[in-house]
């Protein structure tokens, strides 16, 4: 019978990033060391950042500030147009 893998835990942590002007990027990579402690999750800012100034520089178009940041998963809840928050289970059929 064969063993199984023993997981060595995540390597990186994923982030969703929005921009002033309205863009979204999913998915965002941010290494595990670098998060953690009594910062959380503020040092991913930085390292996205500088993650960007990488990109602007290689495709000539500079990025747009960070608005916010928000670990992939971590997504309100959906809202109805009333601004209620949606229901989560489906309605029933009559």
């Amino acid at each position: 019978m064969a063993r199984k893998k023993t997981k060595t835990g995540a390597q990186f942590v994923l982030f969703d990033v929005l921009y002033e002007d309205g863009t979204l990027t999913s998915n965002r990579r941010v290494p595990t060391s670098a998060l953690g402690g009594l910062e959380g999750d503020a040092p991913a800012e930085t390292i996205i950042e500088a993650q960007d100034c990488k990109i602007a520089e290689r495709s000539g178009r500079p990025r747009s500030p960070i608005k916010s940041i928000s670990r992939v998963g971590r997504r309100k809840a959906p809202y109805d147009r009333s601004g209620n928050p949606a229901a989560q289970a489906p309605k029933a059929r009559q």
